[in-house]
């Protein structure tokens, strides 16, 4: 691996992050369930990837496993990237779930907050042509995403995430919700 890969916001992320915090709010036919949860994610270094011999990409690979606290069965298991393009400082995530849902996010990096912290932020829309969702004729018809936000605050070795997907379930938009605070584990 190059020690000239630019991770820009991103290079904080690399590393195995642990946390037992994580809240799911999800929904039920009738009204929703709060699923009280713990994570791990391993982002791993890619290296640089040229698009069309102009654009270079630096790019993380991570894996996410969630299971709940109560009964430690995994419920969610999500892989993917998260880019970086240092010149229109942009940020994409990537990620496929196995439900038949693949989201393409992005947004540009503002630079660090006021207290020194990365913030990362990205968003899709099942109508955005270039931050888009895509899923299966089931999911469609059944719990059709429409928008997906993605917020990361990192600071040293402490991360905290809070996501919001849209959903189109049960004859009803849904916001589904999930929050954590990991702590990196190397």
């Amino acid at each position: 691996m190059s020690n000239t890969v630019d991770y820009g916001p991103l290079k904080g992320l690399i590393g195995l992050w642990k946390g037992d915090k994580g809240l799911d709010v999800a929904p039920k036919s009738e009204g929703t369930k709060e699923n009280l949860y713990y994570e791990t994610i391993t982002y791993t270094e890619v290296g640089d990837v040229t698009n069309a011999e102009s654009q270079v990409l630096s790019v993380i690979r991570y894996h996410q496993v969630i299971s709940h606290q109560s009964s430690h069965e995994v419920f969610h298991d999500e892989t993917g990237y998260w880019m970086w393009d240092p010149k229109s400082e942009i940020v994409m995530h990537s990620l496929v779930i196995p439900r038949g849902v693949c989201v393409l996010a992005g947004g540009k990096y503002k630079g660090p907050t006021s207290e020194g912290s990365v913030k990362i932020e990205v968003v899709a829309n099942i109508n955005d042509k270039n931050w888009g969702i895509i899923q299966s004729p089931f999911m469609q018809q059944t719990a059709r995403t429409t928008e997906f936000r993605h917020r990361i605050l990192l600071s040293d070795d402490k991360l905290s995430y809070s996501e919001i997907t849209m959903l189109e379930i049960y004859g009803k938009t849904f916001e589904h919700t999930d929050k954590n605070e990991l702590v990196r584990q190397q």
